[in-house]
């Protein structure tokens, strides 16, 4: 028997091998479920919009549920000037939470558990915010990292914390997601390793119990799934609150 390690299902495979000018841009698994991801929701959305029924169905009733919850979450931390971003957190709370949905689903991959996916996803937060806090404040987006008022003897130290603090948000924001479905997906294939084994032995009625953690696991981890999408877009409506309020 081959033991199959538990960080094989994270493993990157070429579908369609593309070169171009000497890179590698091959579709890939994780690209085929960025595209499913994509799709689903771009069809999700056309069905919900579709409905012109005076009563709406449970779909409707979960899509505007979500809907009122994300416009609620940038009122909270931007007040009204949150309508002016909803068209983009919105977008971004439901990839993130469908990616990692999927992620469970079995023969499938999960997308945000390569740090290059959740990275690309949390640079374009901080490069976004940024743009916008430039752009509303100019030259005095600078004082994210001086606060008015601050004693100037205080200057080379705060400066210097302030500017590495704010450079590594998009490190802890990807580093965050990325970590937290690596790991519960890992103990997930572990103890489905424990069952595997347990039933090529005269121990297999004891298998139950690994059975029964894993079941508790998978359930643990579509919390988690659930979770990890709202944190995400809870920092960037705060990076964006930042940006907007220079605090």
């Amino acid at each position: 028997m081959i033991a199959v390690s538990p960080l094989h299902q994270f493993e990157i495979k070429t579908l369609i091998p593309i070169k171009c000018a000497g890179l590698d841009i091959s579709f890939t698994n994780a690209s085929l479920w960025m595209v499913i991801v994509a799709v689903f929701l771009c069809t999700l959305g056309h069905i919900v919009t579709r409905q012109t029924t005076i009563i709406p169905g449970r779909l409707s009733v979960a899509f505007e549920y979500i809907y009122d919850f994300m416009a609620n979450l940038l009122k909270s931390n931007l007040g009204r000037e949150g309508r002016t971003y909803f068209p983009y957190v919105f977008p971004l709370f439901l990839f993130i939470l469908a990616a990692n949905l999927a992620g469970m689903l079995p023969y499938s991959f999960t997308i945000t558990s390569h740090i290059v996916v959740t990275f690309a996803l949390a640079l374009t937060v901080f490069v976004s915010a940024t743009i916008i806090g430039i752009k509303k404040h100019g030259v005095h987006f600078l004082q994210t990292f001086y606060p008015k008022g601050t004693p100037l003897f205080v200057a080379p130290i705060l400066v210097p914390i302030e500017i590495i603090s704010f450079l590594s948000r998009p490190i802890s924001l990807a580093a965050r997601l990325f970590a937290n479905m690596v790991a519960g997906h890992v103990m997930i294939k572990i103890f489905a390793g424990f069952v595997g084994m347990l039933l090529k032995t005269p121990l297999a009625l004891f298998s139950i119990l690994p059975i029964l953690l894993n079941t508790a696991l998978t359930g643990f981890e579509i919390m988690v799934a659930l979770l990890q999408a709202y944190v995400f877009t809870l920092l960037a409506c705060i990076y964006l609150n930042d940006a907007l309020s220079l605090h």
